[in-house]
């Protein structure tokens, strides 16, 4: 069996991996709960930018995780094809859970439904990432850690989304990112611990491209594209902000118009009478 390496580059990966979990989560958080407060296609909108940046962050931390991701004895390679429908498809399921949250009548069902198609969306996107690996060996995996890491997948996906519906504030929010992040890091850790690979030695180059042709660029344009979206959602006036300027917008024409009718001279009807002097005999 060959040797394993989860953190070929020291502690690098792994700080930034769970960065980008951080990042991931609570910027879907903060879209979820801008979701809740709005309506129409305004909350359909929200929703979309929630499911795309769960899903964004958890695969860029997930493969920010696997350029420390070293096996003994043999080069890794990844299938561009494999790769990228596991990203489509961590923000596709991690979708169906949010639109579950944020249309869902009964709450409790909602939850319970929405966390259990968001953690499988992230076990999915992990293990086809998985299977996009390209090695000289055969991989292998330990079914009960593989059960572990989605059972904490689907446990730390339903705590977020509980989070999303009971959490308001900004502080709290910040919190939750910062648990989720840790739970979405240690699901990715337990599904590495139950992976081991048989090397094969062979001559013939791999399919495939390398971490550093394919995954690293990608990870720095999905981890840009967070940050940029997260000045978005922090510049972005809350549904209280918008109700209260609308308000005040209203209210303005209502207020000129009442000032002009008490200060126009032309509405005015009084007038000055010059008074006659009375002679005296």
């Amino acid at each position: 069996m060959g040797h394993l390496d989860h953190a070929a580059f020291g502690l690098l990966t792994p700080v930034l991996s769970y960065l980008m979990a951080v990042i991931g989560a609570a910027l879907g958080l903060r879209c979820t709960v801008r979701a809740l407060s709005a309506t129409g296609r305004s909350r359909r909108n929200w929703l979309i930018t929630a499911a795309s940046a769960i899903g964004t962050g958890i695969w860029t931390m997930h493969f920010v995780a696997m350029l420390g991701f070293a096996v003994r004895g043999t080069d890794i390679r990844y299938n561009v094809p494999l790769t990228i429908l596991s990203l489509v498809v961590a923000v596709l399921v991690v979708g169906a859970g949010v639109f579950c949250v944020g249309y869902g009548r009964n709450r409790t069902a909602a939850l319970l439904i929405g966390g259990l198609a968001t953690g499988l969306g992230v076990a999915s996107m992990h293990y086809l990432g998985m299977a996009a690996l390209r090695l000289h060996g055969t991989v292998h995996y330990d079914p009960l850690l593989v059960a572990l890491s989605v059972a904490i997948a689907v446990v730390a996906a339903t705590a977020a989304l509980w989070a999303a519906l009971n959490i308001r504030s900004a502080i709290a929010v910040a919190f939750a990112s910062l648990v989720m992040g840790a739970a979405v890091s240690s699901m990715h850790y337990t599904g590495m611990l139950a992976v081991g690979v048989d090397v094969a030695p062979a001559e013939g180059s791999l399919p495939g491209a390398t971490a550093m042709q394919f995954i690293f660029p990608l990870a720095v344009g999905l981890g840009s594209y967070l940050f940029v979206t997260s000045a978005f959602v922090a510049l972005s006036p809350t549904a209280g902000e918008h109700a209260a300027y609308t308000s005040a917008q209203q209210a303005e024409p209502i207020a000129h118009t009442a000032t002009g009718t008490s200060t126009d001279p032309s509405t005015s009807t009084a007038r000055t009478t010059p008074t006659t002097p009375t002679a005296t005999a």
